[in-house]
């Protein structure tokens, strides 16, 4: 609804704008490539014809014909499989990742425009598909090439008790991370606590004790950086309130990367 593209992709190929909305939405889900994609049609897509409401000579023309059920019933079918994608990945141990859900996507298009191509009735049947299982193949090819963390959806939260509770590696796909390493006791950890959070689209905010002395680095996409009330993406942050406080030795190292979304480290 920001820049018309799904109003547009529906103008050009006879599916509904909303099942394009869902479907941005659900690849925004899967690794957030929805986003990048919605972008770039933004960009890229020429715009409406101006001209007074009414006006034939400024009306998209359409092509003639009985639309076909095919594009319909196949959007259907991949937001189906992405939600069913979705139930997998929170309610058991598999994990589908942004590959899965891509790859998924594109199976069951392709298999729409099979359908599409046998059948043949109906407007619509081809163009629109082809444009989406294309946007699926770039994006499929773009997480392929990059490394996306293949992490949970949602929102988490992790409140490790102590300091060999604590992961070595937080990964997460998309929705909010807080990482609580408030409950540490630093007396008893045998050297620095090492631990980091690789996320895809989301915002993450980390707590530390008030006493450690921290060594942060941040590698963030799209987003804005907030470390204990500075605007920076490194740095060394001596703690208050402990022998161990302010001597140059970090009692917690973290690395975080995240792809979209806004990161905060501070004290509590």
């Amino acid at each position: 609804m920001i820049g018309g593209v799904a109003g547009g992709l529906a103008d050009y190929t006879g599916v509904d704008a909303l099942l394009w909305r869902v479907g941005a939405i659900a690849l925004t889900l899967a690794g957030g490539s929805g986003i990048v994609i919605y972008v770039l049609l933004w960009l890229l897509m020429p715009a409406a014809p101006a001209g007074q409401p009414g006006d034939p000579a400024a009306a998209p023309q359409r092509p003639s014909g009985p639309r076909s059920p095919v594009p319909g019933v196949t959007v259907a079918a991949l937001l189906i499989v992405l939600g069913l994608g979705v139930l997998v990945t929170q309610f058991t141990d598999l994990d589908v990742g942004a590959r899965g859900f891509l790859g998924s996507a594109l199976l069951v298009v392709g298999v729409g425009l099979v359908v599409g191509a046998v059948t043949g009735v109906g407007r619509g049947a081809k163009g629109g598909l082809i444009t989406l299982g294309l946007l699926l193949s770039a994006a499929l090819l773009a997480v392929a090439t990059v490394q996306l963390p293949n992490g949970e959806v949602g929102d988490r939260t992790y409140r490790p008790t102590t300091a060999a509770a604590v992961q070595s590696q937080y990964e997460h796909g998309a929705g909010n991370l807080t990482l609580d390493l408030t409950e540490i006791d630093l007396a008893d950890a045998d050297g620095p606590v090492r631990t980091g959070v690789d996320a895809g689209v989301g915002d993450i905010n980390v707590l530390v004790p008030f006493s450690a002395d921290v060594q942060v680095s941040v590698d963030s996409g799209i987003g804005e950086v907030d470390l204990f009330g500075d605007v920076v993406d490194t740095g060394y942050f001596p703690g208050t309130g402990a022998d161990w406080s302010d001597d140059d030795e970090p009692e917690i190292v973290l690395t975080i990367t995240n792809g979209i979304g806004d990161v905060e480290v501070s004290r509590g």
